[in-house]
């Protein structure tokens, strides 16, 4: 039962791996990198139960994001996943909407970094370097999707993700002192992925 099981989520993950990860601006996932925050690394696969997701940001941060950071700032990712049934000649059934958020923060006296992540149970994580903090805010992993239960058997079903990556609200006056939180308010294009259950 088990070796049937491993098959079954190993031909599951070939489905997926050629159905590919697409942008929903026409833009392909293996697409030329930009400066601006994009998915990568996106997979569907299933647990016994779930169906999970993981995927991964690129270019999130911003060298004013760091700074603001290391001034005590925190900065807080917002991400969006939706998983949607396709019907042919008929409107697709959306099965869930999940949001979730990464918030980064520097202890400017103990000279190390928190990552609190909310996606599978809220977590806070401790680290000491700006890559290893940076790899825990940019990843999703794990995130369980809806019940495998919920899934017809081959049926289309597309899995979409976006994130936003934005600032906390700050008074009024630290606008003025440190003008460049105004540049904070990034948002990726939704990243989707289709494949046959």
């Amino acid at each position: 039962m088990i070796l049937k099981n491993n098959l079954i989520a190993m031909l599951f993950m070939v489905s997926l791996s050629i159905a590919g990860a697409i942008p929903l601006n026409g833009h392909g996932a293996d697409s030329e990198p930009t400066s601006k925050p994009y998915f990568t690394d996106i997979i569907v696969t299933t647990s016994d139960t779930h169906l999970l997701f993981f995927g991964e940001l690129k270019n999130s941060l911003t060298n004013e994001m760091i700074e603001g950071l290391h001034s005590g700032i925190p900065i807080s990712f917002s991400f969006f996943v939706e998983l949607e049934q396709i019907k042919q000649n008929w409107l697709n059934e959306k099965l869930t909407d999940i949001e979730f958020s990464h918030t980064l923060r520097y202890d400017t006296l103990k000279q190390h970094y928190t990552v609190e992540t909310e996606e599978i149970s809220k977590k806070t994580h401790t680290v000491s370097t700006l890559d290893e903090a940076k790899m825990l805010l940019n990843e999703i992993n794990g995130l369980k999707i809806v019940p495998l239960q919920q899934l017809q058997p081959d049926q289309t079903y597309r899995l979409s993700v976006q994130a936003d990556l934005y600032k906390k609200t700050l008074p009024l006056k630290l606008h003025s002192v440190i003008p460049f939180l105004s540049w904070w308010d990034l948002k990726t294009d939704w990243y989707s992925i289709e494949f046959i259950y």
